[in-house]
């Protein structure tokens, strides 16, 4: 009995495919809850506080001020969100989050003037075919150069990675270029990773040719997940993300037991699982 394929694959999806089989199933096709973890928290707290600041902002007064307040008013919407609140923060540990979310929204500033940028999407989903795979993505912030082409950018609240790794962490936001070159019809003219915590932005120009090699590298990762669901064969990949993976205590490598999995998965459906710990 073969495993249902997912609906679609966004560019974090093919990426957790390829790091590591296993934690895609049990993330894509099992629908394991994942406990909240402090850095994909803030990260979400600081995209919404610059979300806010474009769309809520008007141009010439998007200052380090008004982003602040922007913030502020970020946390109030999202505090009592599953994500925040499941974190569980006292007084000390809110105070230390809350400061170390106001410093990457301030090193942003060292990247650009927002006042310059002319955004035409904001948190901007966009789906597209290829074969028999629906591909989709959602851009931090889609906007028009002083040449009236269009950027693509993406906020980083992580480390900026080593120069071995920089092609990999650019394949998510070229998927983007992808993205808007079947959706709107235009290929970017640049797309960039603005890594807040350096803070540091990395630019790329993407091409025909660049293009086709990512539509080449998402189609072999659906082949190769029609084949795993077919075969229900999801092999897991150690590597130093281990010491991160919600799915750890599943893992064989790890001597857990993946028949416990299909019992959490069942207890997904019918609403009754526990986040795994």
């Amino acid at each position: 009995m073969s495993l249902p394929l997912p609906r679609s694959l966004s560019p974090s999806k093919v990426a957790s495919f390829k790091d590591c089989a296993l934690a895609f199933r049990y993330s894509v096709i099992d629908h394991l809850p994942e406990p909240p973890s402090p850095p994909a928290s803030k990260g979400t707290l600081v995209h919404r506080a610059l979300e806010r600041l474009f769309s809520q902002v008007p141009a010439g007064q998007r200052t380090p001020g008004a982003a602040m307040d922007q913030l502020d008013l970020a946390w109030s919407d999202l505090r009592s969100h599953p994500e925040l609140a499941g974190l569980d923060l006292d007084e000390d540990g809110e105070a230390e989050f809350r400061a170390d979310a106001a410093r990457l929204v301030t090193n942003y500033f060292e990247l650009e003037d927002p006042n310059q940028v002319r955004a035409v999407g904001i948190e901007l989903m966009l789906e597209a075919k290829l074969g028999d795979m629906r591909l989709r993505g959602v851009i931090d912030r889609l906007e028009l150069d002083p040449d009236g082409e269009l950027v693509v950018t993406d906020y980083k609240t992580g480390r900026a990675p080593g120069i071995p790794f920089e092609n990999s962490r650019m394949g998510g936001v070229q998927f983007y270029a992808f993205l808007c070159q079947r959706a709107l019809g235009h290929r970017p003219a640049r797309v960039q990773l603005l890594h807040l915590g350096e803070p540091l932005a990395i630019v790329s120009v993407p091409t025909p040719q660049s293009i086709r090699g990512l539509e080449g590298r998402a189609s072999a990762v659906w082949t190769a997940v029609e084949r795993a669901c077919a075969s229900e064969d999801f092999r897991p990949r150690p590597s130093r993300l281990c010491d991160w993976c919600a799915f750890r205590a599943f893992c064989p490598a790890f001597g857990g037991d993946p028949s416990t999995a299909v019992a959490t998965s069942t207890a997904v459906a019918t609403g009754t699982a526990q986040p795994v710990l």
